[in-house]
Parts: structure tokens; sequence; C-alpha cells
């Protein structure tokens, strides 16, 4: 089966130029600078053509499995919306980030990880997906439950990429503990009293356990030869400590110091499309576009909006300066690279046709077509 692209202004991973792509049985076939007498192709009208994005850590599908506080809905019902947005925003790849071990205040209940995944196979199976759905496992490592959680994942396929979190207050995330109040306050309304018995509780938690469980979930990744992630690395000394565990990804890094330590030892380093679309982190912490300026960027997350990742690649472009094969890279090549991903992330010849006509209409970049193995997904 083919499929022809033509008069589309490409977007590789080294330039841009206007031309014609031409898919054969999933795979890109060729690229070529001229257009094409072929009836069959499709007319792109000058539109851009990029590769699918690949996203590494979205946690879009948690507010449809909860809607409201104790709210769970029916999960492949919750993962069908979550999967529709995903692909609607150009999303192709996307591994969906999902917290095991429960410390954090805001959920009083664990998400059903093994549930989830049963979800993304029962729609694999009744060909309702559009985009491909992967897990990454987001493990807070001051919770007793984590290793328990995960253990029970482990034969899982799905499984391909894992982090490692601490989200006690007073360091990383949460070293502003004014920040940390504002957040608790949204979601419980206490007193500042109990607020510093909570603090308190947490740090008795991190103490017991967040040192064994990631020493051990480590280990696992290791075995199994899974990605690891380090989340909201704050200083030199918590780049050091990743490095020296063979972790291959920062993820957020909440300061300059940071992710220059994760630069220095060739630790790819994520960061959020929305702290790039609205300017800025909600916690406070380093801005991505201030990184993007330094060199100190190679991919992007949409983290809690889908649309956000196209949004923020054409954002680098315009806020930054980067040409539009470098900004686009951090939403396609890059992550599929940090992900161990070889087969997709880029519009060259033998990979897969991954591909979304993109349409830019007052600075605001708007996915019109979405193809996934050379068939259209939205």
């Amino acid at each position: 089966m083919s499929l022809i692209l033509t008069n589309a202004v490409i977007i590789t991973a080294d330039e841009e130029f206007t031309g014609t792509v031409n898919v054969v049985d999933g795979l890109i076939a060729d690229i070529s600078r001229n257009g094409t007498s072929i009836s069959a192709a499709i007319d792109l009208e000058g539109d851009y053509l990029i590769p699918g994005l690949v996203e590494l850590h979205t946690d879009n599908l948690e507010k449809h499995l909860m809607p409201r506080p104790g709210v769970a809905w029916p999960l492949l019902s919750a993962m069908l919306i979550h999967d529709a947005q995903i692909a609607a925003a150009g999303i192709t790849t996307v591994f969906d980030s999902i917290r095991i071990g429960e410390v954090e205040i805001k959920n009083a209940q664990s998400l059903p990880v093994k549930g989830i995944a049963a979800a993304i196979h029962q729609g694999r199976e009744a060909r309702l997906m559009r985009a491909e759905h992967l897990l990454h496992l987001r493990c807070e490592i001051a919770a007793p439950d984590v290793l328990d959680e995960l253990e029970a994942m482990l034969d899982e396929p799905l499984l391909q990429l894992m982090s490692i979190m601490d989200h006690t207050p007073g360091q990383r995330q949460w070293t502003n503990i004014d920040k940390y109040r504002i957040y608790t306050q949204k979601h419980a309304h206490w007193s500042d009293e109990k607020l510093n018995e909570v603090i308190a509780e947490l740090k008795v938690l991190q103490e017991q356990n967040s040192l064994p469980n990631r020493r051990a979930i480590l280990d696992i990744a290791r075995q199994r030869n899974i990605a690891v992630a380090s989340h909201d690395d704050t200083t030199t000394e918590h780049v050091h400590e990743a490095v020296a565990e063979g972790i291959s990804i920062a993820e957020f890094p909440t300061t300059e110091e940071a992710a220059r330590a994760a630069r220095a030892h060739g630790i790819g380093i994520m960061m959020g499309a929305p702290n790039v679309v609205r300017g800025g982190s909600h916690s406070g912490n380093v801005a991505a576009a201030d990184l993007a300026r330094l060199d100190l960027l190679d991919a992007l997350s949409s983290d809690y909006v889908p649309a956000s990742l196209l949004f923020a690649a054409f954002l680098l472009r315009d806020q930054v300066g980067w040409g539009l094969p470098q900004a686009v890279a951090t939403v396609s090549r890059n992550p599929a690279r940090m992900a161990k991903l070889a087969d997709r992330g880029e519009i060259a010849p033998g990979l897969r046709a991954d591909l979304v006509r993109v349409r830019e209409t007052a600075h605001i970049p708007h996915p019109l077509t979405v193809w996934m193995n050379g068939q259209r997904i939205s």
C-alpha cells in the first residue's frame, strides 16, 4: 500500500524544503525536492510535514481515569478518550506515565496500573487505538509500596521506561516550601500546623524508603534493559548520583546548575512543553526556554497538556531562534532516541511513516492530518 504526500514543506532532521514523500507499506520509501504528476498524490498545499511526535511523559490519562476526586471512570473508555486527544495533537508514540507508590496528597487512591495495561491491549486487539501506547512507570521511591507495584508489572511488554521520583517537600521540585504550600491548598485546606505535620511524615517516609527503593528499582531496570530517567534534579550532586547509576535521561531538571551538569555528562535533558508555552515553570523552577537559549534542552514532554508539544516546538523557533529541524527534533527524533526507538522520530528513508501535516495560523501550529505507519489516524 502506498501514500504520496506532495507540495509539503518537509522538516527533516537537518533541513526544511518543499518536496514529496513517498510511503510504501508503512515505511518512508523516498523523499525528493520535486513535485509529482501522480494523480493519487495528496497535495499538502504548502503545509508543513513533520515526523509523528514522540511523547515520553504524559499525565493526561489520569484526568480521564479520575475526572473528579474519588470518581473512577471505566478504564477502556478513559483510555480511548485519552488516545483520541493524543492522536489529534499529532502524537503517534506515547508513553503513558503512571505513578506507582503513593505518598502524594492529592491522590488518596493509587492508579490501577495492571488495568491500564489491560485496557491498552484490549483497545489494540479491537483495533480502536490510534496512537501507539507504551508505559512509563513513575516510581515514587519514598513510598513503602512502590516495589510491590513495580514487581507486579515486570512481565508487561508495554513497560519500556521508568523514572525515579522523590516529591518529598524541601528538595527537588519542592525546594521552595511556600510553593508546596500553595500547591497543597488546591487539594487540602489545612492549617499551617497540619501541613507541618504532613511534611514531617513525608520526610520520615523518605528517610526509611528512598535509598533502598532507589537501588532496587535501578537493579531491576539494568536487568531488563529498561531506560531510566531521573526526575527534578536540582543540584550537581543529584546529577552525579544519576551518572553513577547509569541513568540516561534528566527529566525536568529544576535549575540551570543541574541542566549544565547533565549536559557535561551526556545525559539527555527533557523539559515540559507547558513550561515553554506558559513562559515558565508553575513551580517556580527554571524556564525551559532559558535552557534552550543555553543549548541545555534536548527534548520536550507535553506533561499534562497534549497540545502543548507541537505548540512548544514552534515557540522554540519563534522565541528562542532555533530552526524548525532542531525545534521539531525535541518532540520527535530526540525523545525517540532517548527511549531506544530507532525506527521512528524523523522523516528519513526506511523509517516508519509516522507523519503530521501542520498548518500554521497566527503563529499557532495546528495538526491537520496524522498518519502512523502510513495509515491515517486523525
